[in-house]
């Protein structure tokens, strides 16, 4: 029997339902956000040309290092900040975000709130 987990395929569903209408260009990328149960990581994607503009992940030693990581929440944030001042350094200022089909909640809200502190656009 093929025994795979109801949750991930509810978020496979999901994801394929937003990845209908959400394409990353060249002027306005995709900032693809992934969370795994320890982890969290973060890119910016241009789908046209299929290139990784900038990327970030909790496994960084600056984010490792970094003395304000209380939580996973504060992670999440920290990794949103790193992602977005890369991504505004390639001269990437508007972004659309692509949740992956994980639920806009917890630490995947906060990726986006970082990266919107920082000085990226949705």
């Amino acid at each position: 029997m093929g025994s795979t987990n109801i949750r991930k395929q509810a978020r496979m569903k999901r994801k394929k339902r937003i990845r209908k209408t959400i394409v990353g260009t060249e002027q306005r990328p995709r900032l693809c956000v992934f969370r795994s149960a320890k982890h969290i990581y973060a890119q910016v994607v241009d789908d046209v040309q299929g290139r990784t503009l900038a990327a970030a992940s909790s496994l960084e030693k600056t984010v490792k290092a970094s003395p304000d990581i209380n939580n996973k929440k504060s992670t999440a944030n920290l990794v949103g900040k790193l992602v977005a001042q890369r991504a505004l350094e390639k001269g990437v200022k508007q972004i659309v975000f692509d949740r992956n089909g994980f639920l806009y909640h917890g630490r995947v809200k906060a990726v986006s709130d970082g990266a919107r502190e920082t000085g990226l656009d949705f």
